[in-house]
């Protein structure tokens, strides 16, 4: 079932990233902490309804506490740290979000547990995560030379810094390493094939399990919206009215969506899952073709294909 759940939480994270950009609109000051305000929050109520569900309705209380927070939190703290960086980068989202280098995060995790696990991947899904990761990668540099052949043509004029400076490159790049940091130490925590990576660095070979590690992420995640809450109202002083949150609420739920397959996919395959999940970008291309109507040209339907049979590949190497 581990490509199924990678497939949704890209789906769903495509889906997140096309409320993302809608939601970070550069006029409205501070969007990227609205959005972390928003996320944490969808995030934290879920994750508590979703404990009371199990323990009510499925009979199955989730072992979840204090600690299990704490032995989470290096995860926690790198996929937060790279996603509020990433609200940060839509604020300039065509030239920083569109970036490859943003976009290579699953390649950088694919190669870091080729080398951390000494069993390689059959042929042909070797195959299908190049297809996948070249897709990705050449999708950032067509968005890339799109958005600078737009500003050339409407003679708009950007400030230099934001195109080949701190914005332009520090938040992309940032935002990949976090996140394959995050990414990479969630195979080490949940896969069951890293149980002797865990036992030789703890002498125990489970960490936390795969529903503790979702409640764990949503409530830290929720902690963090509180923060950011009490920051932009009572230190910024800023007006905060919920009906205006639409799109960032809208884009929680699908985040939230995500991250609970996300979990499950990376618990069962967590080398093939990563790379997988990265191609969420392709599905917000798409999403913003259907919903937003927003033509794609042929070199963005060329990549999008490359993606596509990538995943198949990949789909038919597990059958077979």
């Amino acid at each position: 079932m581990w490509f199924v759940f990678a497939l949704i939480t890209a789906l769903a994270w495509g889906g997140a990233d096309l409320f993302y950009k809608k939601g970070s609109d550069e006029k409205v000051p501070y969007t990227h902490l609205r959005i972390t305000v928003m996320v944490g929050f969808v995030m934290g109520v879920y994750a508590i309804l979703y404990w009371i569900i199990n323990a009510l309705f499925l009979d199955n209380v989730i072992e979840f506490d204090i600690m299990s927070i704490v032995v989470y939190l290096p995860v926690s703290f790198f996929y937060i740290l790279s996603m509020i960086l990433g609200y940060v980068g839509l604020r300039y989202l065509m030239l920083s979000i569109s970036s490859p280098v943003q976009n290579s995060s699953g390649a950088i995790v694919f190669f870091l547990y080729l080398i951390l696990y000494p069993e390689m991947p059959g042929v042909l899904t070797i195959v299908g995560v190049l297809l996948s990761i070249v897709g990705v990668i050449g999708l950032g540099i067509i968005e890339k030379k799109s958005s600078d052949k737009e500003l050339a043509e409407s003679g708009e004029t950007v400030n230099k810094k934001y195109r080949s400076g701190f914005v332009a490159l520090i938040f992309p790049l940032m935002y990949a390493v976090l996140d394959s940091m995050g990414t990479f130490l969630d195979g080490i925590y949940l896969d069951d094939e890293a149980a002797g990576i865990r036992e030789a660095i703890s002498g125990q070979s489970h960490w936390i399990g795969d529903d503790e590690a979702f409640m764990a992420y949503s409530i830290t995640f929720m902690i963090c919206a509180a923060i950011c809450f009490i920051y932009l109202k009572f230190v910024k002083k800023q007006s905060y009215h919920v009906k205006e949150e639409g799109s960032r609420f809208t884009a929680g739920c699908f985040e939230t969506l995500g991250q609970f397959f996300y979990i499950f996919s990376m618990a069962e395959e967590s080398v093939i899952a990563a790379p997988i999940v990265a191609t969420y970008c392709i599905f917000s291309v798409i999403f913003s073709a259907v919903f937003l109507r927003e033509r794609l040209s042929r070199s963005q339907l060329a990549v999008i294909a490359t993606v596509i049979v990538g995943i198949a590949v990949i789909g038919i190497s597990e059958v077979l």
